[in-house]
C-alpha cells in the first residue's frame, strides 16, 4: 500500500493520471479479483489526493475573491 507521504508527494495531474490509467484497466476487464481489488484500492486512495488538491485549489480561489471588492463596491468619491 502506498504511504501518506508518498501520496501526499504526488501532484493533481500524475494523480488524475494514474487514475485514470487504473479506470481503464478497471474497464478493460482481465484481471484476478485480487488484482481488481488491489485497483480498485489504489483508484481511490487517488481520488482522496485528486479531491484534497481540489479542495485546496477552491479555498484558495474562495481566499482570493474574499479579498477583492465586488462590483459596485468600489471607492466612489
Amino acid at each position: 500500500m502506498t504511504s501518506k507521504v508518498a501520496e501526499e508527494a504526488l501532484g493533481y495531474e500524475q494523480a488524475r493520471d494514474e487514475l485514470i490509467e487504473v479506470v481503464r484497466r478497471l474497464e478493460a476487464g482481465g484481471t484476478t479479483l485480487e488484482e481488481s481489488l488491489a485497483l480498485w484500492e489504489r483508484g481511490e486512495e487517488l481520488a482522496k489526493v485528486c479531491r484534497r488538491w481540489l479542495d485546496g485549489a477552491r479555498a484558495r480561489l474562495d481566499a482570493a475573491l474574499a479579498g477583492e471588492p465586488e462590483d459596485g463596491e468600489a471607492d466612489s468619491e
